[in-house]
């Protein structure tokens, strides 16, 4: 590869859109970012995003650019046409569908990321009674952009489609799913970081990138973080951003309800997520400078609350219960006594979390690495050590630099495949 080669990652999180550019020796180069310009489960303001973000990228870094990948929320699931227009807005990752757990028992078993009502077999269900038509396709965020890139909506990445009944064991779906006349929804999957082709001529014209530019198989947000971090053997990854996300590094997969087991290089890494996390601190603060608030906690005491804080009714784990509701009450008048109560909340379901794990046969973290943006916030650190009882380090690169490691990673190997 020339030595002046450079790498687009994209990062759909559940806040807005992020890219990162490294260059060949994985220095980052460029970085920017932005909240979603619409509304979330609209796929229009996907797409204006990644157009405006590689847009602020310096023409002559954009002409380096010899291949992309994305990573999104992995359980953003969305009913399109073949030609990749959508029927309608996406159903998001933390939307729980409970009408659809008898439809769910016949096709699969509960132990399975997908038996869930939180996950994204639930949510295609639902858009299947939604559409009610014989031809389409359903697609999750990352596989509909990347889709996008190729003006081909043919491939789905293996860890975003786990939670729609992907088995990353037997490589296929599962038996039920061949008598459905649904099944031609799905995708083709292919392992993440498989080179899929190149950018649609149209797409590159549009964005001013080469038409060489080769599209990577990308990956979920979490496990972006999980790459950008580069954790060793005995670390634990918590990623700290609309939700809380555990991710771990295992021998061998695990099997819970809420666990979800993805293969990232060679290697098995398993997790969970919550729907805990900032988007309650949006909720409970809007337009409140959290960063001067936090400022006036003392991590090494007790807020004396007892919160559970959910943003809405259901959770995904570490309890698996689309039922269980919030506890946000009483809020005190002191604000910062709140927010102190609410961080506690969120310490308490991630120490939850890491005991899930470990009773399923993870081995417990001898320290946790932390990403995202609650990363930044050094009060939060200290009590979720005290409340943990480990160490906390924060990573502050971005999972978009994750994805673009990945991207590199593919077209060095696509490179070393073509002599």
């Amino acid at each position: 590869m020339a030595p002046d080669t450079a790498v687009l990652g994209i990062d759909l999180g559940t806040s807005g859109v992020r890219i990162a550019i490294l260059d060949l020796a994985g220095n980052l180069r460029h970085s920017e970012g932005m909240p979603y310009p619409g509304a979330f489960e609209d796929p229009a303001a996907w797409v204006d995003g990644c157009r405006q973000l590689i847009a602020s990228i310096p023409s002559d870094l954009r002409q380096r650019l010899r291949a992309l990948a994305v990573d999104g929320t992995s359980g953003t699931l969305l009913a399109c046409e073949e030609d990749g227009r959508p029927l309608g807005p996406a159903l998001p990752y933390h939307l729980s569908c409970p009408e659809q757990l008898e439809r769910l028992n016949a096709l699969i078993s509960d132990s399975n990321p997908a038996g869930s009502a939180s996950g994204s077999l639930a949510r295609a269900l639902r858009l299947l009674e939604t559409h009610k038509r014989d031809q389409l396709l359903l697609r999750h965020q990352a596989d509909w952009i990347t889709g996008w890139f190729l003006q081909s909506w043919r491939y789905g990445e293996e860890g975003n489609n786990l939670r729609l009944g992907w088995n990353l064991e037997t490589g296929r779906w599962p038996d039920t799913f061949a008598r459905q006349l649904w099944c031609q929804a799905l995708p083709e999957i292919r392992p993440s970081g498989a080179l899929l082709g190149s950018i649609a001529p149209s797409i590159a014209d549009q964005l001013g990138c080469p038409p060489n530019l080769q599209v990577i198989a990308g990956t979920t947000d979490s496990n972006a973080a999980v790459l950008t971090a580069n954790p060793s053997a005995g670390d634990g990854i918590t990623v700290l951003g609309s939700t809380i996300v555990l991710k771990r590094f295992v021998k061998t997969p695990l099997a819970g309800a809420g666990v979800t087991n993805h293969r990232v290089g060679g290697r098995w890494l398993c997790g969970g997520a919550s729907n805990s996390g900032g988007v309650v601190l949006q909720q409970q603060f809007p337009g409140i400078d959290l960063e001067e608030l936090s400022r006036q906690i003392d991590p090494e005491q007790n807020s004396g609350l007892d919160l559970r804080p959910l943003p809405a009714r259901g959770e995904r784990f570490p309890i698996d219960d689309p039922t269980l509701e919030p506890i946000l009450r009483p809020r005190p008048v002191s604000d910062a006594l709140y927010l102190h109560g609410l961080l506690e909340g969120m310490a308490r379901i991630e120490a939850q979390g890491w005991r899930r794990l470990t009773e399923l046969g993870a081995q417990p973290p001898k320290q946790v690495i932390t990403v995202g943006g609650g990363a930044r916030n050094p009060q939060w650190r200290r009590l979720r050590e005290r409340i943990l009882g480990l160490a906390v380090r924060s990573c502050h690169a971005p999972p978009a630099a994750g994805t673009a490691r990945l991207a590199l990673e593919g077209l060095q190997q696509a490179a070393d495949l073509h002599g």
